[in-house]
């Protein structure tokens, strides 16, 4: 086990901080079907940003999940990749 993984699984037995961390679970899987999406169609992130009409910084901060894409610029990111976007919902 690595260093970082062996961090994490200690940080995450403190149940407040993996409360936390489990919150961020719909982020995590938005960033994981971004990268899946332009790691498939074999796009670089230039790539992305130029069928975007965007900066490649915009689409670094959106794959790193440190920006808060409206939904119309996560179906942009999904048509420039060849993709669609569908979204799912449960409401709890």
């Amino acid at each position: 086990m690595n260093s970082y993984q062996s961090y994490r699984d200690q940080a995450l037995a403190n149940p407040e901080i993996k409360k936390e961390y489990d919150a961020l679970e719909p982020e995590f899987a938005i960033i994981d079907a971004l990268l899946s999406m332009r790691e498939t169609s074999g796009l670089t992130q230039k790539e992305v940003a130029a069928k975007m009409g965007t900066k490649e910084s915009n689409i670094i901060r959106l794959e790193t999940g440190s920006s808060n894409p409206t939904i119309a610029t996560l179906f942009k990111y999904a048509k420039a990749c060849g993709r669609k976007l569908h979204l799912n919902h449960t409401i709890a």
